[in-house]
């Protein structure tokens, strides 16, 4: 059953989420926004005390995602799931995000939540083809270990009973807030580096919280 199905108007729902890898760039804004537009976010993070985000609206909780009884305690009773978690290092994979995202995907199939979002790039091998040589050859190289990360993630996720949506950005900046973008499956760039600020990328992921048009669909987002 979809959002629609079970709750009929959506305009206006407040949701209960989880934000994995809100200490992030990204994290932050999605924490940030989706407490502002009265949504109950709890920030899953490793270190609360560096965490600085107050409001109302937001818990924390405390947690390493490849320890399975920590995603539970932030996971079970919400009604939704954003993964932006990110690798620290880009010369190596991260065996522990890929663990992470296989614990998020488990807890939330048992415990009946069925909404994620996830975070990956615009990097994975399927996107390449919409982006000029040049940026194709530098993402191949230089991502090539977080991408290959992303990309089995997205295939965990593609395999699981949830109601997914993949979101596949490019150049991520510290831009404003616009509100304006383009987003959908298959975009061409009308530049020579595609860009989205995350605050924007943060707009358009917490709008699928309450949106089923892209159910179980991946898109691209760029100005």
């Amino acid at each position: 059953m979809n959002l629609r199905e079970e709750f009929g108007d959506l305009q206006g729902l407040s949701m209960k989420v989880v934000v994995f890898g809100a200490s992030g760039a990204t994290g932050r804004e999605l924490v940030k926004q989706g407490a502002e537009q009265a949504h109950t976010i709890t920030a899953f993070v490793r270190n609360s005390a560096s965490f600085d985000i107050k409001h109302s609206n937001l818990q924390l909780v405390e947690g390493n995602v490849g320890t399975r009884s920590s995603v539970e305690e932030a996971v079970v009773g919400r009604d939704a799931v954003i993964c932006a978690l990110g690798s620290r290092t880009l010369i190596r994979r991260d065996p522990a995000i890929v663990v992470g995202v296989h614990n998020i995907i488990t807890t939330m199939e048992l415990a009946g939540v069925a909404r994620l979002i996830y975070l990956s790039a615009d990097s994975v091998r399927a996107s390449r083809k919409n982006l000029n040589p040049v940026r194709t050859a530098f993402l191949s190289v230089i991502l090539h270990n977080p991408t290959a990360d992303h990309e089995l993630n997205e295939t965990m996720i593609r395999e699981s009973h949830l109601d997914w949506i993949i979101v596949r950005p490019p150049k991520l900046t510290n831009g404003q807030h616009t509100g304006t973008y383009r987003s959908g499956e298959h975009l061409n760039s009308e530049a020579f580096i595609p860009r989205i600020s995350r605050a924007d990328l943060a707009d358009f992921m917490l709008k699928q919280l309450t949106d089923d048009r892209f159910l179980r669909r991946t898109l691209e987002l760029m100005y």
